[in-house]
């Protein structure tokens, strides 16, 4: 599948979801590999922090067909029946005991201070709003995905640091057992090589349950949710390295990519913006409003005894109401209603600094990351011929077996270090990314 392909087909699926209420089949099957693209596109139908932004449209959903309601004729019918004890309807002198009545009404309203518009536009505002809130929730999903599974896989290379140090530390200790048992080397240098290689042991058992911790974090993002039970302890191989190819981001196209396309920041203007609307929908409190109604009415002819007979026919109108003196009440309204909008334009502002300052931590942070890779690289050469020369100066008696054990110590730390160093680097770089509103580079498309 090409990256086009996936973000198409990734993004239509969550935006169908939305638009339709279907909530995704939470039952998977623990594929026998996975990598991160995959792992990727599974969370966006199954990350539950995307599953509620996606119920949070559907709610808003409903709320803007609530509150449309008002633009359309509204339809009521209503009936009743009564009977009365003759005493009371005056049946002994012709009136009569039993009454019904049906009605069918439509009412429209004409005018109303322009708050039923005003209204709609706010809550349809609050629905693209309730959008963006979802498009951030992806983001944050999918580096929080990203990021798992980076540690996933770092994990998995200390593991593999840990269990070549420790062979290298078991090969020599047969190699010193090897020298005692031809007289080269005392009983001591063999109890100190026995203890090097059981002191690297609890790093390396603190590696593999950092890996299984892990794995269990990752499927918490991910939302997998796994009922077989024959397959519990199920755990996929995942594909995928900590490469390091340097990237660069001018700080200023940075802040203005970010200014521009995050959606949380983005999510902020909309709600100014119906924050603004209901301004005038408080404002609307102040003017008349004005119904026309219809009705067509059949009711029993209360001057005949006879139950069936009928009265019937149209009634056509306009009714109106104006609050002349509602003790300032629409005046607190329209208070309340310019401070949520000033409140909203505070929230602007602050998460605008707020984002120009994610970007800037996170521009810096990549480039210490990127610099920390660099110079991980040469260590790492340095350390391993550092080792190669202590073992030949051991060999020829000319060093010690500390200084092989130290130097083989300085070649485990580098390598640690470098992995260490790739993976900041790759999660510094993602994380920039979702900082500038670029979103993931596997959905997203980019690079």
């Amino acid at each position: 599948m090409s990256r086009s392909r996936l973000t198409t087909a990734a993004l239509a699926a969550v935006f169908a979801a939305a638009a339709l209420g279907a909530a995704p089949n939470p039952a998977q099957p623990i594929p026998d590999e996975l990598d991160l693209k995959t792992a990727l596109a599974f969370a966006l139908e199954n990350n539950f922090a995307i599953r509620q932004a996606r119920e949070r449209i559907r709610q808003q959903d409903g709320v803007v067909v609530e509150v449309r309601a008002a633009e359309i004729p509204n339809v009521t019918g209503s009936g009743q029946y009564t009977r009365n004890d003759t005493a009371l309807s005056g049946a002994n002198f012709g009136a009569s005991d039993r009454n019904w009545s049906y009605s069918v009404r439509a009412t429209q309203l004409l005018f109303a201070g322009g708050s039923v518009r005003a209204t709609v536009q706010s809550q349809t505002i609050a629905r693209e709003a309730a959008v963006l809130a979802m498009q951030a929730a992806i983001d944050d999903a999918l580096l929080g995905v990203r990021t798992q599974f980076y540690t996933v896989l770092v994990d998995r290379e200390r593991i593999k640091v840990q269990e070549q140090n420790s062979e290298l530390l078991r090969r020599q200790l047969q190699d010193v057992k090897n020298r005692f048992e031809a007289g080269t080397v005392s009983n001591f240098e063999v109890l100190r090589a026995e203890v090097a290689l059981a002191n690297a042991q609890p790093a390396l058992i603190r590696a593999r349950n950092d890996w299984r911790t892990a794995i269990e974090e990752l499927r918490r993002v991910l939302g997998f949710v796994n009922p077989v039970e024959n397959t519990l302890t199920k755990i996929p191989a995942f594909v995928g390295t900590l490469d390091f190819v340097p990237v660069s981001y001018d700080l200023k196209a940075a802040i203005l990519s970010a200014r521009e396309k995050r959606p949380d920041l983005r999510r902020l203007h909309k709600l100014e913006e119906a924050a603004d609307q209901l301004v005038t929908a408080r404002r609307a409190g102040y003017y008349p409003n004005l119904s026309a109604f219809g009705s067509y009415d059949w009711r029993k002819d209360p001057r005949s005894n006879n139950f069936g007979d009928t009265l019937h026919g149209w009634t056509f109108g306009l009714q109106s109401t104006w609050n002349i003196f509602d003790g300032r009440a629409t005046a607190g309204r329209i208070v309340q209603a310019k401070s949520v909008l000033e409140q909203a334009r505070l929230a602007s502002s602050e998460a605008q600094l707020a984002v120009d300052v994610d970007v800037r931590r996170a521009v810096s942070a990549l480039q210490e990351a990127t610099e920390l890779a660099e110079a991980s690289k040469k260590v790492v050469e340095q350390a391993e011929e550092s080792l190669r020369l202590a073992n030949a100066r051991f060999s020829a008696g000319a060093a010690t077996q500390l200084d092989v054990f130290q130097s083989q110590l300085d070649l485990t730390t580098a390598r640690l270090n470098q992995i260490q160093a790739f993976y900041s680097f790759n999660v510094a770089a993602a994380q920039l990314r979702k900082a500038m509103g670029l979103g993931d580079a596997l959905i997203s498309g980019g690079a």
